[in-house]
């Protein structure tokens, strides 16, 4: 089974890491992705995509990326529900991320009013491969073929 996406888009606010009980590092954004298609009245249309970033992506993101940024992100495709507050159920369907690239040069940067640090146009951080990892907020696991209900 295949399960990758790219993306390129723009931050939609200032990345925030928490840390997970274990310490681990962890971001929720989102990136407004340019559609190739207009709406009724010819204005071009954009999504906005959720994103999950971890440990040292997430690190990568807070230190050097901001409200704004053009940055690439690859990774996979995830669904999850969760209990919200109310008591009723929310499903979410994200892209977990293990590849970030920032596409934008340092002066670029600047100028926007970054107030991080600048370094190598086009920086990018792979996430090492932490399959093997179990942790008890990670779910790192993939679903055998005898667990789907198809």
């Amino acid at each position: 089974m295949i399960n990758s996406v790219v993306l390129v888009g723009r931050l939609t606010r200032d990345v925030e890491i928490r840390k997970t009980q274990n310490n681990l590092s962890v971001t929720s954004f989102s990136i407004a992705v340019n559609d190739t298609t207009k709406d009724a009245d010819g204005n071009k249309t954009t999504s906005f995509i959720n994103c999950t970033a971890w440990r040292q992506s997430a690190d990568f993101l807070a230190k050097y990326a901001h409200k704004g940024s053009l940055i690439g992100v690859e990774g996979k495709l995830q669904q999850r529900s969760y209990e919200k507050r109310d008591g009723t159920k929310a499903n979410v369907l994200e892209v977990v991320v293990n590849r970030v690239t920032l596409l934008e040069s340092k002066s670029t940067n600047q100028a926007r009013g970054s107030n991080t640090e600048p370094i190598d146009e086009h920086a990018t951080f792979d996430e090492p491969d932490h399959s093997e990892e179990k942790t008890d907020d990670v779910t790192n696991g993939d679903l055998i073929d005898d667990d789907l209900p198809f």
